[in-house]
């Protein structure tokens, strides 16, 4: 076997593919500081999002390349670059390289849920993340991430968004008393979330996620007219009432154009915590069953689990609790599935822009 050396070791890692987004990882610019003392080597893997979905099996298929050319010992560590997918240059969202809407097509499937959920993830995985809080007359996101308080200007003259559990958040709560309703028409709704995008100090961010009100309205099309939007994920729990609704919700963003990453079914069954047994309250696969009958991807399916619900009337995300339940790790998984579903549509983009 020919000596191990730093050429060698990039030679084996030539032959390691990226699983999701194709092509090997030196080819790709996702290998560096390789270094070689002996039998042992140690070298980054520099990866499209800290929440990597993959993580693991790259990792694995790293190792067994270095041991077939003579390695020993393998020191992988880790460190992310989340690629752009939207325009860069001027534009409204100059520092937000991905926008991910989360829709539903009826009101009281846990979208906000999911999003709230979604957010805390990535931020939990290391990414830089903004929540805005779409839904203008029912903002709860501020009551589920713990977020309490009144934004204050910068010098630039722009809002600055609170901050709850490592993500930036605003929402039109923060404005108004705790029974105070929101009662406008329609321009006013569209003007709002307008300027939350425009006026508020977002920064530099990885992954902005906007949880939209239920159904395909105003709020729904000022968006997807606003802002270049990566992808849109649906939630829909199982019962035909809601996947009917969801079919409406997927097929507004393909007439505006917008790519929808995947279907999240919420409430596919309880599980008991005293004696373990899953009873399908609201039924179960009919998530599954939708995204396969429109072509579009499944990213997971969350279990009833009653400390959601807990930790959202206090604050506290599920995936954020000391002891989670059995929905969190479900959430976790669905946000590393969507981060990868960003990466990959990312990637394509700066293809299609290089050709």
């Amino acid at each position: 076997m020919p000596k191990l050396t730093v050429e060698t070791a990039m030679k084996a890692l030539a032959t390691v593919q990226e699983p999701e987004l194709g092509g090997d990882l030196v080819s790709r610019g996702m290998v560096r500081d390789v270094s070689v003392e002996g039998t042992k080597v140690s070298l980054t893997v520099d990866l499209t999002t800290p929440a990597c979905p993959l993580k693991q099996e790259i990792q694995d298929q790293v190792e067994a390349a270095l041991r077939s050319a003579g390695a020993r010992d393998v020191q992988v560590n880790w460190d992310a670059t989340v690629r752009r997918s939207t325009p860069a240059g001027p534009q409204m969202l100059p520092g937000v390289k991905n926008v991910v809407a989360v829709a539903s097509g009826k009101g009281g499937v846990g979208k906000t849920t999911v999003a709230v959920n979604l957010a805390v993830a990535l931020a939990q995985a290391g990414a830089s993340v903004g929540l805005l809080d779409a839904d203008i007359t029912g903002p709860n996101v501020p009551m589920m991430i713990g977020a309490a308080g009144e934004p204050v200007a910068t010098p630039e003259r722009k809002i600055r968004p609170l901050e709850a559990h490592g993500v930036k958040v605003i929402s039109i709560q923060f404005f108004l008393s705790a029974d105070q309703a929101v009662i406008w028409r329609g321009p006013l709704v569209s003007g709002a979330i307008q300027q939350f995008l425009r006026d508020v100090d977002w920064g530099e961010l990885d992954y902005l996620i906007v949880d939209l009100p239920p159904g395909t309205s105003d709020a729904q099309l000022t968006l997807a007219q606003t802002v270049p939007l990566t992808g849109a994920v649906l939630v829909t729990t199982p019962q035909q009432v809601s996947l009917s609704d969801v079919g409406r919700a997927m097929t507004m963003f393909e007439k505006v154009n917008v790519p929808v990453l995947g279907v999240v079914e919420n409430m596919a069954g309880f599980v008991c915590a005293h004696c373990g047994e899953t009873t399908e309250i609201f039924g179960r696969g009919g998530g599954e069953e939708f995204a396969a009958a429109n072509g579009i991807d499944f990213l997971g399916g969350i279990p009833l689990d009653v400390t959601v619900r807990q930790g959202c009337d206090v604050g506290i995300p599920a995936v954020a609790q000391s002891e989670p339940g059995p929905a969190a790790e479900a959430l976790s998984q669905v946000a590393r599935s969507i981060a990868g579903k960003v990466s990959v549509r990312a990637i394509q983009q700066e293809a299609e822009a290089a050709s």
